[in-house]
């Protein structure tokens, strides 16, 4: 048997507890350079190349999970459309739900509440639908006009392209023949959109009864769905579904507020300036809030249509700059007082996810992106352990070039 060198044990001892407070990693990749037959370690693999792989296999992993996801929900988006739904619904029924129930039972608390959204949401159709009928027949002489003096305009204004009633009217009987050609496909599309309809009638009757057992017994299912966990993971999932809902719910509920409050304002203004259709026309507001970023110019630009057509192009662009108003107010008063921090996304993250959601499911993915990406940012705050954060004063790159020394490693990384 060999004769051990002078010293070795405690060189082993000491190598020992240096490893003892380092990773895993750490250890694995020591334990590699002391056993060489170690598979899985190349000293000749640079230590940059070896983390740059290992984060490499580990993105693709999370992007194949998203996909798949993404995938399984394509394939039952009805549903997910109706459990969406019954999710808004209830966080912004809850709270009327326990006003209710401070004095009655539950299950009665809850289907007052659901039975009061109705009546709101029915009285505000109706109101439109009175509205409408009562000057359409006003609006469709003024539009009249309307289109007269915007074809004047372009004939006799002082744009350097004219177009004259006759261009007009060709493009019309264009559009007449284009029509006729294709007439089947318009009547194909038509019955495709007739099982659409019954797919959202069976999408509304999904949410509505998925919002009664959520305000009725949420909490117990919640209760239920910890319980079948193992009891190490059940805490993780609690931290996680709190922090998941008081986004959303907020989220929801200051939609809501909001969009309730642009076309309370809309209504007003244009009722002001005696604007044709006010009251539909702020519900298109209301219903434009809830889309991001792209909602709410387009409502603005129908309305501007309608007050050039009714009213001339001095109120059109009045109508223009009050709802461009109206707009900054909602995002520098309406957005911080009502939300607060509950959902804390940058307008450059709301831009791209609301891009991206719309390039994949449409409207629809415009609508469910920013909520969705609010919500998984919130679960990731809660559930990541921070650094420390860095130090304000970080050189920048110029002057790291004309330095003779390296600077400090936090703020190599920062820059």
């Amino acid at each position: 048997m060999p004769t051990p060198r002078p010293g070795a044990g405690s060189e082993r001892a000491a190598s020992v507890k240096h490893l003892a407070g380092a990773s895993r990693e750490a250890r694995k990749v020591a334990g590699a350079r002391r056993n060489p037959s170690v598979v899985g370690y190349d000293e000749t693999v640079p230590a940059w190349l070896r983390t740059t792989a290992g984060w490499s296999w580990r993105l693709l992993m999370v992007v194949a999970a998203v996909a798949l996801i993404f995938f399984a929900t394509a394939q039952v988006q009805l549903v997910f459309v109706a459990v969406f739904l019954a999710l808004v619904i209830t966080s912004v029924l809850r709270p009327v739900t326990d006003f209710y129930a401070r004095v009655m039972p539950r299950g009665l608390a809850t289907g007052l509440a659901i039975l009061s959204a109705l009546l709101f949401i029915a009285g505000l159709l109706t109101y439109v639908i009175t509205s409408v009928a009562g000057q359409w027949e006003k609006l469709a002489g003024e539009f009249s006009d309307g289109i007269d003096q915007i074809l004047d305009f372009l004939e006799n204004g002082p744009l350097p392209v004219s177009i004259t009633a006759d261009d007009v009217n060709e493009w019309i009987e264009n559009g007449r023949q284009w029509l006729t050609e294709h007439g089947g496909d318009i009547a194909s599309q038509a019955a495709a959109s007739a099982g659409s309809v019954f797919e959202a009638f069976a999408a509304i009757a999904l949410a509505i009864f998925c919002t009664v057992f959520f305000l009725a017994r949420g909490k117990d299912m919640w209760t239920w769905f910890l319980n079948q966990l193992p009891s190490r993971s059940r805490d993780t999932w609690k931290i996680a579904g709190g922090a998941g809902w008081y986004t959303f719910s907020g989220y929801a509920r200051g939609t809501v507020i909001i969009a309730l409050t642009d076309g309370i304002l809309a209504g007003v203004f244009l009722a002001i300036l005696g604007v044709p259709l006010a009251a539909p026309l702020a519900v298109l507001v209301f219903i434009g809030a809830f889309i991001p970023i792209i909602g709410a110019p387009l409502a603005m630009i129908i309305a501007a249509v309608v007050a050039l057509a009714a009213d001339g192009f001095v109120t059109a662009l009045i109508v223009t700059i009050g709802i461009a108003l109206i707009g900054q107010f909602e995002g520098h008063v309406l957005q911080p007082l009502v939300m607060g921090k509950q959902v804390s996304l940058h307008p450059v993250v709301v831009a791209i996810a609301v891009t991206a959601g719309t390039l994949l499911a449409g409207i629809l993915g415009a609508v469910v992106s920013v909520p969705l990406v609010a919500v998984a940012w919130s679960v990731f705050s809660k559930l990541r352990h921070k650094d420390p954060p860095m130090d304000d004063e970080i050189p920048t790159a110029r002057e790291i070039a004309l330095s003779d020394t390296l600077p400090p490693a936090s703020s190599r990384d920062g820059d």
